[in-house]
């Protein structure tokens, strides 16, 4: 299974390096089919849809397709008013097909939208930044880096648990070398790339070593609310589309967190 996950781990991160680097229209059509593939996993596991696509569903779908074609063309004023729309065409549906829906499938289905689509956007809009493209790294270094170092303190020292009745392996030692972890690897990658983005070495250190040690406060919660959802559920994995991992939201659960805080702290503090 290590051997599993950890062959998994690397191709990914692959993937995502030659995705971010290349950007614009690659950038949006691979968050785009992630996005979709996450609501699906959702949707499921909040009973909106089963084996059939619910009108439901279809409807946040479309929406999820049009808020990112907005984001690409740089139409982002535009992405409030294509959130209200699919609550409106959401609570149209839940109507005129009642009683096939009851409201727990209805919220389910708009949260899904926002949850998944909407927040990992902030990727592509971090990334559409100037200089974007170094400053969309500190994302998964908050998330995934964050998320190793846990892992790596929490197995050698970890013995107080976090959250024993939600996630019985993650420790608080854990938790605290997952935050100095990724501040740390936030002080490095800022040292690193100083020079390119013309600025003061110290000050960008003591910047992303803050972004990231607050993005991965920010992605213990996401990777928790991810596995309440999943208990809540009696599911142990939200799919099997990645080895090792689960599924899409298995995997990018801290991400779908993380992405929005630091895209609104990189432009406040860089």
């Amino acid at each position: 299974m290590f051997r599993t996950r950890l062959i998994s781990g690397i191709v990914l991160v692959a993937i995502a390096l030659a995705v971010i680097l290349s950007g614009g229209a690659v950038l949006a059509a691979t968050l785009l089919v992630i996005s979709l593939i996450g609501m699906n996993e959702l949707y499921r596991a909040l009973n909106v849809e089963d084996q059939k696509i619910s009108p439901l569903a279809l409807v946040c779908y479309l929406g999820c397709v049009i808020y990112y074609l907005l984001v690409f063309l740089n139409l982002s004023a535009y992405t409030m008013t294509v959130t209200l729309a699919i609550l409106i065409l959401v609570m149209t549906v839940y109507v005129f097909t009642y009683p096939r829906y009851c409201t727990d499938q209805v919220t389910g289905a708009f949260f899904g939208f926002l949850y998944v689509a909407v927040m990992l956007s902030c990727i592509y809009e971090l990334r559409a930044l100037e200089h974007g493209v170094w400053l969309v790294w500190l994302i998964f270094l908050a998330s995934w880096g964050s998320d190793t170092c846990a892992y790596c303190v929490g197995m050698l020292i970890g013995r107080h648990k976090m959250t024993p009745k939600l996630s019985p392996k993650k420790s608080v030692e854990g938790g605290i070398g997952g935050v100095a972890g990724a501040a740390l690897l936030g002080g490095i990658y800022a040292r690193v790339i100083a020079g390119r983005l013309g600025a003061e070495p110290m000050q960008l250190v003591l910047s992303f070593a803050v972004i990231c040690a607050v993005g991965a406060l920010i992605s213990m919660v996401g990777d928790l609310a991810a596995s309440a959802i999943k208990r809540n559920h009696d599911i142990k994995d939200y799919g099997r589309l990645i080895p090792g991992h689960g599924g899409i939201l298995d995997r990018f659960d801290s991400v779908i967190f993380v992405a929005p805080v630091i895209y609104y702290l990189a432009q406040a503090f860089v």
